[in-house]
């Protein structure tokens, strides 16, 4: 089995990372939108330099996965991301957390969702949480896996098409109340 290693992403990370960002969006979200929006998201929100100054952000944190050296996937993760469902409780958000295709079911996936567990616990951290395309069954199922439960929905512009999110969290303090607003997902 393949070695899979994990580091806090820099600078020299981002040209990696902008890359893979891209590759791993289109791949996976291609055949589900037309080719015009499609296009129009990757020349804005996914344009190579826009995502490769995220790196640099001071509000962000990414980590990137490697295999044999090569880079197969990455996680960004959004440090002060309130949400008002949570009223004072300490947030973290997975921004992304994207693996290359042919990677999926090696355990690089695993790996960056325990490095992002890892740094909500260091950070002392309430919760935990993301949003996920609600067609996406594939990560819904693996968010599931991981104990997160749905708590809210939100839209998601993907070129001129709204699209719907579902918003997903996972308690990790024992400060974090418990509320009972979630609702089941992926069933």
């Amino acid at each position: 089995m393949e070695t899979v290693s994990l580091h806090a992403a820099t600078k020299a990370d981002a040209a990696a990372i902008a890359d893979l960002s891209r590759k791993t969006f289109y791949d996976t979200f291609a055949s589900f939108n037309t080719d015009e929006n499609m296009k129009l998201f990757m020349e804005t929100t996914y344009e190579k330099n826009r995502l490769m100054e995220e790196v640099s952000n001071p509000d962000y944190h990414f980590a990137i996965a490697n295999i044999n050296n090569l880079p197969v996937g990455y996680v960004k993760m959004i440090i002060k991301a309130p949400r008002e469902e949570m009223p004072d409780q300490l947030c973290i958000e997975i921004g992304r957390i994207y693996t290359l295709q042919h990677i999926v079911g090696k355990g690089v996936g695993a790996k960056l969702m325990d490095y992002c567990l890892d740094f909500a616990k260091q950070l002392q951290q309430d919760w935990i949480w993301l949003g996920v395309w609600e067609r996406n069954n594939r990560a819904l199922a693996f968010y599931k896996k991981w104990g997160f439960e749905k708590f809210a929905e939100h839209g998601f512009l993907l070129g001129t098409d709204l699209q719907n999110d579902f918003l997903l969290r996972k308690k990790i303090s024992d400060r974090a109340w418990s509320q009972s607003q979630t609702v089941p997902f992926g069933e």
